[in-house]
């Protein structure tokens, strides 16, 4: 618990699942904040972007197994935007949405899929400034979460005093190493090649892999890929504003 005049409560998720290290990092980093509390999925849910469960009951249910010592953390069989949402509402409404740390960067056209992204959206959506936190292991596969520790009470900090604008959360991004400082970007064109694999089953049948390598097709200074490639901290404001403004003036010819 902070002794702080102000403390920040947070409410800290993840898609790597509640049993990821990313996660106890970010959750343990922010309690000289103030209080800290985890909704996270039970179990791996990357890349499901911003899907939200609505066929189903969810369970939430409070984990001392995972490990967070103090800190109350609570599992949910759903995805990372259900754990946002069921956090919000069932524990005390939380000052600062923050999720990660995410195993492996979320740079340009990631956002897309993210589910690191998408808790922080959900965040978002409901009117809470949010965070979503990334890094990538070193070239041994290693992750290294003491280089990004000292970086995310400040930012969380930063963005409680100053808030954020609407429909805008920060998109953070560590190097594997430690950081050279900070650099403020906008989204590169990084994404994922998609790869279809096909394969067959003991029984003849076909099934299939989607996979993909990282490719990008510009490398720009001032990008988020720029920066942690020259071994920067990345913070992107994104804003989800996806109505394309410009382009509904020529299209007024269509308008009755």
């Amino acid at each position: 618990m902070s002794s702080a005049s102000n403390p920040i409560r947070t409410l800290v998720s993840n898609d790597d699942g509640i049993f990821s290290p990313g996660i106890k990092a970010l959750a343990q980093a922010l309690t000289e904040l103030g209080e800290v509390a985890v909704s996270a999925p039970d179990v791996e849910q990357s890349a499901v972007g911003h899907g939200i469960t609505i066929r189903r009951p969810l369970r939430f249910k409070h984990t001392a197994a995972a490990g967070f010592g103090d800190i109350p953390a609570y599992r949910v069989d759903g995805t990372p935007t259900d754990c946002v949402v069921l956090g919000t509402r069932i524990l005390q409404r939380p000052d600062v949405v923050v999720s990660g740390i995410n195993l492996g960067y979320n740079l340009g056209n990631d956002l897309t899929h993210s589910g690191t992204v998408s808790a922080a959206l959900e965040g978002m959506i409901l009117g809470i400034p949010s965070i979503a936190f990334s890094q990538a292991p070193n070239e041994q596969g290693e992750y290294h979460f003491e280089h990004a520790i000292p970086y995310i009470p400040r930012i969380v900090k930063w963005v409680h005093q100053k808030g954020l604008p609407a429909r805008t959360l920060l998109n953070v991004n560590f190097p594997p190493e430690k950081p050279k400082g900070v650099k403020i970007t906008f989204l590169s064109d990084y994404k994922f090649e998609d790869e279809l694999v096909k394969r067959q089953d003991p029984d003849g049948r076909d099934y299939y892999w989607v996979a993909g390598t990282p490719k990008s097709t510009i490398f720009e200074e001032g990008s988020d890929e720029w920066a942690v490639r020259e071994g920067y901290v990345s913070i992107t404001p994104v804003r989800f504003d996806l109505s394309h403004h410009q382009f509904m003036q020529e299209m007024q010819d269509l308008s009755e």
